[in-house]
């Protein structure tokens, strides 16, 4: 499937969110927070995750305060949530020490 596809709808995006443990759509975006027992994992994690993102050129709009790593991805030049939102997911998911077995969210 092409990164650039743009979810039909909302719905659409939040049936493929439910199958990523925390993940939820708001406001045109798939959002996630991820909560460590200190700041170095968070850190640690979030250094994980831009080595990712840069190798897939699609990079998060997050927040870290302490333990705490807020995500919210979506893709801005096509305006919503597209297939790349949900591999950068998938490999946030990696990084924090979860996996899924479908990692292609539209089919």
């Amino acid at each position: 499937m092409s990164n650039r596809i743009l979810f039909s709808s909302e719905d659409a995006a939040v049936k493929a969110a439910s199958e990523l443990p925390g993940w939820i759509v708001e406001s045109g975006e798939l959002r996630k927070s991820f909560v460590y027992n200190s700041f170095e994992e968070a850190w640690a994690f979030m250094t994980r995750v831009a080595l990712a993102a840069e190798r897939m050129n699609h990079h998060p709009d997050w927040r870290n305060v302490y333990n705490r790593v807020e995500v919210r991805l979506s893709t801005h030049d096509m305006g919503g949530i597209t297939q790349k939102d949900f591999d950068l997911a998938l490999s946030m998911e990696k990084a924090a020490g979860t996996t899924m077995q479908n990692a292609d969210l539209l089919s």
